[in-house]
């Protein structure tokens, strides 16, 4: 309930407008451009593991890791899977969109870097919270995969490889 709430309010009240995008090759541009921000917590999370790794009290560097170290590269490894999901998903949808609705590919990409910076604290703090953080990137997700699946069975079937 919280992710349409979010994204509702951001689309209305936020100040910006997508750029006019006529074309396909255009709206994929964009939606590239846009999902390099989603890239943050990735990066961000890279880092860190980096660090926990070095500042480990492990001897051997291929031994067992210890529970900081594997939250961290966990955390990247799960985020990385999503993103490519995520990415895909956005890069279909910006096809499918009207151009009022452009406005979208932002926000969602946002909602992404958000969701996943959540997932993260809530997951150093016990897996038994991780289950928000990682709803609000999955149900973006599901609902992107489910209007795209309907774009391309229903709106319009005759272009579905073209």
């Amino acid at each position: 309930l919280l992710c349409p709430c979010l994204i509702y309010g951001a689309y209305i009240f936020l100040p910006f407008d997508a750029p006019l995008l006529p074309t396909i090759s255009a709206r994929l541009v964009y939606t590239l451009r846009c999902a390099t921000f989603a890239t943050f917590p990735i990066i961000l999370g890279m880092i860190v593991s980096a660090i926990s790794r070095l500042c480990s009290s492990a001897l051997e560097p291929f031994g067992e890791l210890h529970q900081e170290v594997e939250i961290h590269r966990t955390y990247v490894s799960q985020s990385v899977h999503l993103f490519i999901l995520y990415f895909f998903n956005m890069a279909v949808l910006a096809t499918y969109l009207p151009q009022e609705l452009l406005k979208l590919i932002p926000l969602l990409t946002g909602l992404f870097a958000i969701s996943r910076l959540i997932f993260w604290m809530s997951y150093a703090i016990g897996r038994s919270f991780r289950a928000f953080g990682f709803s609000m990137t999955f149900l973006p997700l599901l609902a992107m995969l489910l209007w795209n699946l309907y774009g391309m069975f229903v709106l319009e079937p005759e272009n579905l490889l073209s």
